[in-house]
């Protein structure tokens, strides 16, 4: 592999403005955001359906932690034939298809506007502008494997593999950089491009199937099945089977430290 000695003006005139443009970038882009975004709505029984399927799955796959007394009482909260909520409940198909719903259309466009199209920009400005610089070099040997990530526009069979080029250094700033968004911007920000917690109570509400009477119909059938059983069965004796042992132990111990 060959050996190469960077030129620190070559990577101030490099390194640094990467750096600058891709936090500058997510930082307007977070604003830009802010601009775009609307307010989903968000219908009330969708909420309370993801979150009545959500107890009932906890129920079938926990319910053996809690009194047989107890599990029925919720089971039949759920799938009696009269009074049941999977029962009584009579929801109309979701439909979720963008061409009939003109707002998921709009939110695609702004998702495009705000995190695709810079990302694509400003990527072909830097592989275009500084097309073959190499920016950095890990502090750490690596395999060949990592050539294909490291050093993308750059085809050198002989350099070393630590070598960073300028546009895999500007991908390794757009991810690398959340931790820096978080502290600048908060937690909760546009630039982050996970954004995990942006739809906190609308996401529970996305998350039930686009026909509920079927899911509740498989729900019901997959709780009737369950039985609990008691997973604590016998936990009393086996708690005072260990006290005495902890207690003869300690004992023999004492009596063994004071001969």
């Amino acid at each position: 592999m060959a050996e190469l000695l960077l030129d620190p003006n070559i990577r101030g005139w490099v390194f640094l403005p990467i750096v600058v443009i891709t936090f500058l970038v997510g930082i307007i882009r977070h604003y830009v955001s802010i601009l775009l975004s609307s307010q989903k709505k968000v219908e009330l029984h969708q909420v309370q359906d993801s979150q009545v399927m959500i107890r009932s799955r906890l129920l079938r796959e926990n319910g053996q932690y809690i009194p047989k007394t107890a599990f029925l009482s919720r089971r039949h909260f759920f799938n009696n034939e009269e009074t049941g909520y999977f029962k009584t409940q009579r929801r109309a198909p979701v439909s979720q298809n963008p061409m009939t719903d003109p707002s998921m259309m709009t939110d695609m466009l702004k998702g495009n506007i705000t995190n695709v199209i810079p990302m694509v920009l400003i990527g072909g400005w830097i592989n275009w502008m500084f097309s073959g610089f190499v920016t950095t070099k890990v502090p750490f040997p690596l395999t060949l494997r990592f050539k294909p990530m490291l050093q993308r526009g750059i085809e050198l069979v002989t350099l070393d593999a630590a070598w960073v080029s300028s546009a895999s250094w500007y991908f390794l700033n757009v991810f690398g950089l959340r931790s820096i968004y978080t502290l600048v911007l908060g937690e909760n920000n546009a630039a982050d491009t996970s954004r995990l917690l942006q739809d906190q109570v609308s996401g529970a509400a996305m998350s039930m199937p686009p026909d509920p009477k079927a899911a509740f119909k498989s729900e019901w059938e997959a709780l009737e099945i369950c039985e609990h059983n008691w997973a604590l069965n016998g936990v009393d004796a086996d708690l005072l089977e260990l006290k005495n042992r902890c207690d003869s132990t300690e004992d023999l111990y004492s009596q063994s430290k004071s001969s």
